[in-house]
């Protein structure tokens, strides 16, 4: 294969003074207050306060949201051939901009608020919505499962804003399709006793309490978790209490899966950067995904029980997700490889490094010989149905081995995630600038080391 024009310089730094981080822009910069309320049945009210500051160099003349629940009522999961076990129900019962009633569109997910004047560069505007609903069964991520309640995007979510327009593509079942910028939140709740609330907050507590709050700054999303007699396994790593929910007879699994979280974080703060909460949550129950300060993973795969070993590896490659999406931010429907392929690149660097291997690179990359010579960047849209991972975690990974093959292998390939932390922690990376850093640290003489891979946008 073609490795470029030259493997360059390793270096164990950057240049300073020559290379400055660009992020790319939001476009606004939102804080959420948020009133959770559920009742003893499983039926939610939701009161929100949005408070929306235009970062962009445009007048706004309408809002534009993500709604996420909608797309699990009856009406839309039928319209999109989606089938429920039992579909949520959803009752909006006001909309109000700057105390305004408002008239709004929500098309599958899509929530548009018109605004009765425009929102100018610099300006604020606060929203409030008041709703209801329940939880479907049979959801993705955001669904009930047995007795436990799994509120991901939950809220309206405020889109980014980029290029005169709010981006915000079609909702799609494989990968995610949502994405804003890092916020504020504020959440007070209100749940039936007997039940654990675990979030994105790092206060909660075991056994939990029925009301509360929290607060947690420069995070993407906030998820919740309302976990019905769950079984607790607990485990302090260093300054960081991780937390294993388990609803089986399995608690020596829960302890191993404890043992490896704990393992593995201690990795990544090492050869990474900081973890920045100081709590870990992981929720045996559900599909496997990542949020701040908690992942869930599911032990179960087509009705079988999951291998231990590949549910221990799910829970790693979640983990390492909260560097790459939590802390590192990128567009998931248009550059999802920038959070799944480093989170798989990042787990297998744990799982060498732990074994003390190099990497298996070129098996790895005679495995993605018989893929279509497709780019890991194209957006979601673009792959054939059911291919996607094929590119976005899978080819996406085993290419950016091939940057260290000949150029200091796995230490080289901790140091450069090292430094690519410290200059782009809470800010926002696309393809491109992952090339522009790339060629910087390489000191590489052009961009066709990426030629096989990268469509160069």
């Amino acid at each position: 294969m073609d490795k470029g024009t030259s493997k360059g310089k390793v270096t164990s730094s950057l240049d300073r003074t020559s290379f400055f981080p660009r992020s790319v822009p939001a476009g606004n910069y939102t804080k959420y207050d948020i009133n959770l309320k559920m009742s003893s049945v499983g039926e939610f009210e939701v009161d929100a306060n949005i408070n929306i500051k235009n970062t962009s160099e445009d007048a706004w003349n309408e809002l534009v949201f993500y709604f996420i629940p909608n797309i699990f009522t009856k009406a839309t999961s039928e319209k999109l051939n989606y089938s429920l076990d039992v579909p949520a129900r959803l009752q909006f019962k006001k909309v109000v901009v700057e105390k305004i009633p408002m008239k709004y569109t929500l098309n599958k997910d899509k929530l548009t608020v018109p605004l009765k004047s425009s929102i100018g560069p610099g300006d604020e505007v606060k929203v409030e919505f008041s709703y209801e609903f329940t939880l479907p069964e049979g959801g993705l991520r955001f669904t009930k499962s047995n007795e436990n309640y799994h509120l991901a995007q939950f809220y309206p979510m405020v889109a980014t804003y980029r290029n005169h327009n709010w981006n915000k593509e079609e909702y799609r079942f494989r990968g995610e399709t949502y994405h804003n910028g890092f916020s504020n939140f504020k959440v007070s709740y209100d749940i039936p006793k007997g039940y654990t609330f675990a979030s994105t907050s790092e206060n909660d507590v075991y056994p939990g309490k029925s009301m509360g709050s929290f607060e947690v700054n420069n995070v993407k999303e906030v998820f919740i978790a309302i976990l019905k007699d769950p079984k607790v396994i607990q485990k302090q790593e260093e300054n960081v209490n991780i937390r294993v929910f388990g609803f089986e007879d399995k608690e020596d699994l829960y302890k191993e899966i404890s043992e490896v979280a704990s393992d593995a974080l201690s990795y990544f703060q090492k050869n990474i950067g900081p973890y920045p909460f100081s709590q870990l949550d992981i929720v045996i129950d559900g599909l496997g995904m990542e949020y701040p300060g908690i992942v869930t993973a599911n032990s179960i795969y087509n009705n079988k029980p999951l291998e231990p070993k590949l549910l221990k590896k799910t829970v790693i490659h979640e983990i390492a997700h909260q560097w790459f999406y939590g802390i590192i931010s990128n567009d998931p429907y248009h550059d999802a490889w920038l959070d799944e392929g480093f989170a798989d690149f990042a787990t297998e660097l744990y799982i060498h490094s732990t074994n003390n291997e190099e990497v298996p690179y070129s098996s790895m990359y005679a495995a993605i010989q018989n893929l279509d010579p497709l780019p890991v960047n194209l957006p979601l849209d673009e792959y054939e149905e059911g291919k996607q991972s094929s590119y976005i975690y899978g080819k996406s990974s085993v290419m950016l081995w091939s940057l260290f093959e000949g150029r200091g292998g796995l230490k080289e390939a901790e140091k450069f995630l090292r430094i690519y932390y410290q200059y782009y922690q809470f800010k926002e990376v696309d393809s491109k600038e992952f090339i522009r850093f790339t060629e910087h640290y390489f000191r590489l003489n052009d961009d066709s080391v990426f030629a096989e891979w990268l469509l160069v946008k």
